[in-house]
């Protein structure tokens, strides 16, 4: 279906703002769909460690993300995403702090992005879709009518993280946090294709003081100016 067709707000920022949990929030009320485009890095960076494709290897990673066997099925509350790799379950195992990583290392290369970016334009069909990543608004889907970028300080983004990461029993070290999130914020703002940057017609929402509602509040207000 072409862009203009269905509608799509675009939701980037980097690691810790916020952006999945706004974003997924969103699409439920809207009864849109969801992308959670770093599902797809992170997904490729497990497939080439699984492999054994090193990340220096551009070919084989993009040969690889070319033909990621991935699917997306939603959980039984029909709010959340459970997703497969290769047939096996891997929800869980993307969120780590390794896949992250890894997922803003095999990002940086140019051969993946063009590999993952018809299958991340196929998400667009009507009603509408939310689109969660880093260049959504820039890259992926320029003509969106409403974009939103949130950020957040370096501080609070791990502080959020460290606390994600003990509520499910994980263990986390919030100096350790803190020097990886600085790390990923680098070299996702610093990278030759597609970096990490607002969209001239973006809002910029600094989510540090705000909670999960208000910030959701202050979105879906803005998508009724936009389409008023």
């Amino acid at each position: 279906m072409a862009e203009h067709e269905a509608d799509v707000i675009t939701i980037d920022g980097p690691s810790g703002s916020g952006k999945g949990t706004i974003s997924r929030l969103l699409a439920n009320g809207l009864g849109w769909h969801f992308l959670d485009s770093g599902a797809l890095y992170r997904l490729t960076g497990l497939a080439a460690t699984r492999h054994g494709i090193d990340f220096s290897d551009e070919n084989g990673l993009a040969t690889l993300a070319a033909h990621l066997d991935v699917e997306f099925v939603s959980d039984d509350s029909g709010v959340g995403t459970r997703i497969f790799l290769e047939g096996e379950e891997v929800t869980s195992t993307i969120r780590s702090e390794e896949c992250g990583n890894d997922a803003s290392k095999v990002a940086a290369v140019q051969a993946v992005r063009d590999a993952l970016f018809e299958r991340q334009r196929a998400f667009l069909v009507a009603p509408g879709l939310i689109a969660d990543g880093r260049d959504m608004g820039t890259v992926i889907f320029p003509n969106a009518r409403l974009k939103i970028f949130l950020t957040a300080s370096l501080e609070e983004r791990a502080s959020r993280r460290y606390k994600q990461l003990k509520q499910k029993g994980l263990d986390a070290n919030l100096p350790a946090l803190l020097e990886e999130l600085t790390e990923r914020d680098d070299r996702d703002r610093n990278r030759s294709s597609s970096p990490l940057v607002a969209a001239v017609d973006a809002v910029s929402i600094d989510t540090s003081n705000m909670s999960i509602d208000e910030v959701v509040a202050k979105v879906s207000g803005l998508w009724q100016q936009a389409i008023a």
